[in-house]
């Protein structure tokens, strides 16, 4: 009951900050955020293409470490419409090292001019094992004891999930504020599973210096993430979910490189105590552009 008042609390306290930015106006400065588990308003620019690679570390109690990792292609089809292909795989120590599948995933925004809230509809397709733990996601009584079962065992399960989320997002003052909600269903059985993301991130500094540097206060973005399930269809609660919070950094690097690194921390007896996240993202500009010209 304690835990679920600070969850609570949790949300409460991002709705209150929601509120102020809105009342106070103002656009955030752009620059990426550094998000591992919540989206935002944003979408990569038409013709760019994105490879970013997103890796969680962990270790349930009863089972040896693990890296996992996503690898990301985000293409910008259009200015209202951004697609992905995620390649996953995992190590775990003491078994094994192997690919655990593949995720397809669409974001659009029907609404181009900026408002206090921006909505963006979210649609992929998941063909995974039950052995990936990339933890991109956390829906429905996910918990570590899924992450404990060997390799050999969790690679059998094939799971072909279809994912819906409506993101909300608010470019307020120099804040960004998004609220993701997601529901989830295995194509072949099970019922629909629940679940959220919160993420509130602003530059350490708004303005720009003027001199070209790296190490400027305005090159890094801060932050904090809480992601959690929300059960299903059969019992949508709270109980017995996992729930993370975890605070996040992102470092704008030269010629279109980007780091970011966050510690999340399980707020719940079912979760891992710790998880701890990676990423590293390059841009290459106008690909499509390249391609249309080679085919003349």
């Amino acid at each position: 009951m304690l835990l679920l008042n600070k969850i609570r609390l949790s949300f409460g306290f991002l709705c209150l900050i929601n509120l102020y930015l809105i009342q106070a106006g103002g656009r955030l400065h752009a620059q990426e955020k550094p998000y591992f588990v919540t989206y935002s308003q944003d979408l990569e620019e038409p013709g760019n293409l994105e490879i970013e690679t997103k890796t969680a570390l962990g270790q349930p109690d009863v089972s040896g470490r693990f890296g996992a990792t996503a690898m990301e292609f985000e293409y910008g089809l259009r200015a209202w419409w951004t697609s992905e292909l995620y390649l996953d795989g995992q190590a775990t120590g003491g078994d094994s090292t192997i690919f655990t599948g593949f995720r397809v995933e669409n974001r659009v925004r029907p609404l181009m001019t900026e408002h206090w809230i921006n909505p963006l509809l979210y649609v992929e397709y998941e063909n995974i094992s039950g052995a990936d733990k990339t933890i991109i996601e956390v829906v429905g009584h996910d918990s570590q004891s899924a992450l404990a079962i060997p390799n050999g065992i969790s690679r059998k399960e094939h799971q072909h999930e279809l994912e819906l989320k409506l993101i909300l997002s608010s470019n307020l003052k120099h804040w960004n504020i998004s609220e993701n909600f997601l529901a989830e269903k295995d194509m072949n059985h099970s019922p629909w599973e629940f679940g959220y993301a919160l993420g509130a991130a602003r530059p350490l500094r708004a303005s720009a210096s003027r001199n070209n540097c790296t190490f400027c206060a305005e090159k890094f973005i801060a932050g904090v993430e809480a992601y959690g399930g929300l059960g299903d269809t059969f019992a949508l609660t709270m109980r017995s979910t996992s729930h993370y919070i975890a605070p996040t950094i992102g470092w704008q690097l030269p010629k279109g490189l980007r780091a970011s690194f966050s510690p999340g921390f399980g707020l719940t007896a079912v979760t891992l105590n710790r998880i701890y996240r990676v990423g590293l993202a390059y841009e290459f500009e106008q690909v499509g552009g390249h391609f249309r010209r080679s085919g003349e």
